[in-house]
């Protein structure tokens, strides 16, 4: 079939895939589970999202949750454009990075020191090394479906794309990177039993509190509990990865939702404002191992970059307003208490798991705790339900494994059609 039949969007991705592996450069984007043609974005204002064609979306991907207030917001652009007066990046120390990581510890009591990075794989990756370098241990925990970014250590039964792929983790990945990555099934309050011989091998046991990339799944109170008394009576370091739950439902993060007692925290997406930025953090003590204090080696040209710090105090800002994290569960109940009411009384077969502003629908399932549980789900049930809505103008992040958002910027309005086109095609499919 000849280009010219095709839309500009198309078109683009064929020529995508002649320059770059798949035609994207993070692998979920190609769409390639739900037998799709990509979105190819033009732009992108407030909740909207539009393409080549200049068809709008309603955007729930929002940047994969980076987006919090809304794309191209005001504040931040305002903060980027005085900030590229005076440079974009510096390699040096800046007050903007400064500034933020004053405002994240004074505002986060969990945090003592932090360390800025730019990315949350970067953040986790670097997390382990420090917990492996401060108490002289090398074995890991982590649970299945859990993603904590694509580094080769974790690459271990994840979740997020590698959930829909047809390979345990991934090649290239050898079993000398992960033969002391230990993995248990999360929710399970008894999985760590079968842990006690190698107890005092485990540097630290990594944890999404709240799962994100094998969709929205919660802990159990029994799981947090049992994980955080088997780490704290082995002298475990326990690092919760709060990447996609940090800033969602509260300044602090997940942590505080559930009290969870952690010793490293790792933080990412919308501390950056739509920018690459995250940091990792926790008790002073265990931070001032990292060089140039400690021997733990960390660097990063870009890390503190002062255009994503300046984005960073910008967004930081208008979090910490009184009413910030109120206005916006209001907004996740208009969309989503709905939804729920329609699955009950029309019996649809499928389950709505949420966190705050968070949000995944599972097909086939009437109840989702665990990856065993998320691995069931109705894939082909999915792709058509996501299809229906990308044709309707409603743009969720596109796999069956991962969360959806909801930004600040989204009006009564977008919430109101996207309530109703998701509850048509809930019954449709």
């Amino acid at each position: 079939m000849p280009q010219t039949l095709f839309t500009r969007s198309q078109n683009a991705f064929l020529t995508a895939k002649t320059l770059m592996p798949g035609g994207v450069n993070s692998p979920v984007r190609a769409c390639k589970a739900l037998g799709m043609s990509p979105l190819v974005v033009e732009k992108a204002s407030g909740s909207f999202i539009f393409d080549l064609d200049e068809k709008g979306y309603i955007d729930y991907c929002m940047s994969w949750g980076a987006i919090i207030l809304g794309h191209a917001d005001p504040l931040i652009n305002k903060a980027l454009n005085d900030q590229m007066n005076k440079g974009s990046s510096y390699g040096a120390l800046c007050e903007q990075e400064i500034k933020l990581a004053k405002t994240l510890v004074t505002h986060i009591p969990h945090l003592e020191k932090i360390r800025f990075v730019s990315s949350g794989t970067e953040a986790t990756m670097s997390a382990l090394r420090l917990a492996r370098g401060y108490t002289g241990k090398s074995k890991i925990i982590k649970f299945a479906g859990n993603y904590h970014g694509h580094h080769d250590a974790l690459l271990k039964e994840s979740g997020s794309f590698l959930g829909e792929a047809s390979l345990p983790c991934s090649l290239g990945v050898s079993q000398g990177f992960i033969q002391d990555t230990l993995v248990l099934p999360y929710n399970d309050p008894h999985a760590f039993e079968a842990l006690a011989p190698l107890q005092n091998e485990i540097a630290a046991c990594i944890f999404e509190p709240v799962c994100g990339n094998m969709g929205v799944v919660l802990p159990t109170f029994e799981f947090l509990q049992a994980l955080c008394n088997f780490c704290k009576a082995y002298q475990i370091l326990i690092i919760v990865d709060e990447v996609m739950t940090g800033f969602r439902t509260n300044f602090c993060g997940a942590a505080k939702d559930f009290s969870i007692e952690g010793d490293l925290y790792c933080y990412g997406k919308i501390i950056g404002g739509g920018l690459p930025s995250a940091f990792f953090g926790g008790k002073a003590h265990i931070m001032d191992h990292l060089a140039p204090e400690g021997g733990v080696f960390q660097a990063g040209t870009l890390s503190g970059n002062p255009l994503a710090m300046s984005a960073g105090l910008a967004v930081t800002s208008s979090m910490l307003e009184p009413d910030f994290y109120k206005r916006l569960q209001q907004k996740a109940d208009r969309l989503l208490e709905p939804i729920e009411e329609a699955i009950l009384s029309e019996d649809l077969n499928c389950t709505l798991n949420r966190y705050g502003s968070m949000f995944t629908v599972f097909f086939g399932l009437d109840s989702v705790t665990s990856y065993s549980d998320v691995k069931k789900q109705d894939q082909t049930r999915f792709n058509e339900f996501y299809k229906f809505l990308f044709e309707k103008g409603v743009y969720l992040s596109p796999s069956a494994y991962e969360a959806n958002f909801m930004s600040m910027a989204h009006s009564d309005e977008d919430l109101d059609y996207t309530k109703d086109i998701i509850i048509e095609g809930l019954i449709r499919f």
